[in-house]
């Protein structure tokens, strides 16, 4: 009696088998890759209803991030400058600016421009602005050099591991809160200096960031 299958159909369940472990490779390699905020987020840097240039305001003009970002110290959130912040100043600089029209209409309507959001943590993630401002932790360690940006552009990944990793170590992050918003403060001893720093900031603070679940997924 002839067989029904061949006898190459013995080898069939193992090359299923390989077939499946290497697709399930692929797609963890792509996941891992593609599917990271590494990836997604790093380099995004949306247009905004009105231009408004870091690199000018708060580079060469000086201004505080505490200015226009009034919450910051004393909320979870950094909030975006309302129509009466800009108009402090533009109701008699650049008056009749064509790229202000939407921040004058704000200002006479009180209905808010849209801006767009650069950085935006998961629904599940818990981030305090006011509890690492006012432990030293710069606006630069996240941010980035937004002092230098024409455009605001995200530059970290700020992922898990990303918060993680300064949770573990948080020693070469941390400053004199009064520094928090001088994006070029550079510790005069170098990094060495400001590792050391903040092992003194550590201990006489208390500082002892969460590395638990519970931390930032409440």
């Amino acid at each position: 009696m002839s067989h029904i299958f061949p006898k190459s159909s013995n080898r069939l369940p193992l090359q299923i088998i390989i077939f499946l472990v290497v697709i399930g490779g692929i797609v963890t390699a792509a996941t891992n890759y593609y599917a990271t905020p590494k990836y997604t987020r790093v380099g995004y840097a949306p247009i905004q209803p009105v231009p408004f240039s870091h690199a000018l305001h708060v580079g060469d003009m000086g201004i505080d991030c505490r200015f226009c970002h009034t919450t910051v110290e004393k909320s979870a959130y950094a909030a975006v400058p309302t129509a009466q912040s800009c108009m402090s100043c533009h109701s008699q600089v650049k008056t009749n600016s064509a790229l202000l029209a939407p921040v004058r209409t704000s200002y006479q309507t009180d209905e808010s421009i849209d801006w767009v959001r650069v950085h935006e943590a998961p629904d599940y993630v818990y981030f305090n602005h006011a509890v690492h401002v006012n432990r030293g932790v710069s606006c630069l360690e996240c941010h980035g050099h937004v002092n230098e940006m024409e455009v605001v552009t995200h530059t970290e990944s700020l992922s898990m591991a990303f918060c993680l990793d300064c949770h573990r170590d948080p020693a070469p992050s941390l400053r004199d809160p009064s520094l928090v918003t001088q994006l070029d403060w550079v510790h005069p001893e170098g990094k060495a200096g400001q590792r050391a720093d903040g092992e003194v900031f550590i201990h006489d603070w208390n500082i002892n960031p969460p590395q638990s679940c519970s931390g930032c997924h409440r």
